[in-house]
């Protein structure tokens, strides 16, 4: 049985849906007229615009439910996640992670825009993702797609967005607390995993308002404590940066030059760099739609946010990770996974001992805000399918302190796999839509044409 697990679970999770969710990148990239590059500009414009906008009375402005976005994407996996993929697929794996952001940046954009396209008005707010673009968008008929779609979002809440994001944290914790001679204890990680669950809790059960708040104010703090101390790094190493850049560019088309040989093949540097891409940003899942669903805002202003969740997570976070990994000298152990332990020694060469501690206060506040924007993907899917969403926020909070306390490997594993499900009927609905998009995108492109169309508000539309 587990045999037969781990095999799907590679395909799914593997080239073949790496390349899947790839291809429709490129698809999507090509129908939109390259909207990474004729509306970045916009899009970063509007980005700090809204970021200096200031609080919105009465609903989740369009800057919160990017930051809600980024709870959700901007995890561990941004720590631990980019030392896998040096390890594993040498630095040109990063290369590779670069190509799936730019096609990545296309698809987040159509799922943003889609989302508030189709979603639809609750008491609680807008409410909106792939499920509701599929009913909505697709028809009726493809609502057993979208209920499928729920169910696999609300098993990967459990795992991916929860019982993970603990585990890393309670791994951290108890690495610093060794390494400063404490002795980690399971009462200690009780304790960890009671804190988290009232603090998740509290946020859980306020809902999209609540949720979109504390993410406001906890993804640019975790985020920009966690670059200022990569930016750290690099200027003490900053004559290192040019090697270390020719190493990802090296790397990704003659990897032998740059691993010593330990690892030969370019066709690993791709695969591993496309599987950790595609998967940090979750472009192609359409988790992070439900998020921007909620915001006032037309919809392709918010899928230009959703552009921008890509770049952040990948362009910037990722990268400079992996830029502190190679210019600090800490040798690469290439074939072995070993996460967070390299990511640490990277900055320990800087921080000293303190790195543990300053690692381990980063994936706290990761892990944090990615329980919350899973918890709000959850909840969302969880009302779509029973109409209601407490009893899920209940449950999640409860998976915390299990997360703390026992073995979630098998939890993770099927609830990953449950994650990679979600791409296929999502990729379905953004390919079956792409006409809707270009309208969406030329109307945005030229206000004229909106106007002489009647104008309005795409979330009147059903």
């Amino acid at each position: 049985m587990t045999q037969v697990r781990l095999y799907i679970q590679d395909v799914i999770l593997g080239l073949p849906a790496a390349a899947l969710i790839l291809g429709v990148g490129l698809f999507l990239t090509l129908r939109l007229g390259f909207p990474q590059l004729g509306l970045f500009p916009r899009a970063v414009g509007l980005f700090f615009r809204r970021m200096f906008a200031g609080k919105r009375d009465g609903g989740v402005s369009s800057f919160q439910a990017l930051c809600t976005a980024l709870a959700a994407t901007v995890g561990t996996g941004n720590l631990v996640g980019v030392a896998g993929a040096i390890c594993l697929g040498g630095p040109g794996a990063i290369f590779w992670m670069w190509v799936c952001a730019f096609f990545g940046m296309a698809t987040k954009y159509a799922e943003a825009a889609l989302a508030v396209r189709y979603r639809v008005k609750t008491p609680d707010g807008y409410a909106g993702g792939p499920m509701y673009t599929m009913t909505y968008g697709l028809g009726q008929r493809f609502r057993p797609l979208a209920k499928a779609y729920c169910v696999f979002g609300i098993l990967a809440a459990f795992g991916v967005g929860n019982t993970a994001q603990v585990n890393a944290v309670v791994t951290g914790v108890n690495a610093a607390v060794s390494r400063f001679g404490g002795q980690p204890s399971r009462m200690g990680n009780l304790l960890m995993g009671l804190t988290l669950a009232a603090l998740a809790g509290f946020l859980l059960f306020g809902g999209a308002k609540r949720i979109g708040a504390a993410a406001e104010t906890l993804v640019p703090f975790a985020a920009g404590a966690y670059l200022l101390l990569c930016v750290g790094v690099l200027l003490v190493f900053r004559r290192r940066i040019p090697t270390a850049l020719g190493q990802i560019l090296a790397g990704a088309f003659y990897p032998r030059a740059v691993t010593g040989g330990m690892l030969g093949s370019a066709f690993r540097a791709l695969c591993v760099g496309c599987r950790r891409g595609v998967f940090t940003n979750e472009a192609g899942m359409g988790t992070a739609s439900i998020a921007h669903a909620c915001a006032e805002a037309e919809p392709a202003e918010q899928g230009l946010m959703g552009m921008m969740e890509v770049f952040l997570d990948t362009i910037v976070i990722c990268t400079l990770t992996a830029l502190v990994i190679l210019v600090s000298g800490v040798p690469v152990p290439y074939g072995v996974d070993t996460g967070a332990e390299l990511t640490t020694r990277a900055f320990s060469q800087v921080y000293g001992a303190g790195a543990s501690v300053f690692l381990a206060a980063a994936l706290i506040l990761f892990a944090v805000a990615t329980i919350l924007g899973w918890g709000l993907y959850g909840a969302r899917c969880a009302q779509f399918l029973f109409g209601g969403w407490k009893g899920f926020a209940a449950a999640q909070t409860a998976m915390v302190v299990l997360g703390a306390v026992l073995d979630t490997e098998t939890v993770w594993q099927l609830s990953e796999l449950a994650n990679g499900l979600m791409a296929l009927p999502n990729l379905i609905c953004l390919a079956a839509l792409t006409t809707e998009l270009r309208c969406i995108t030329k109307e945005y492109k030229n206000p004229a044409h909106l106007a002489a169309a009647g104008g309005g508000n795409y979330a009147d539309f059903h």
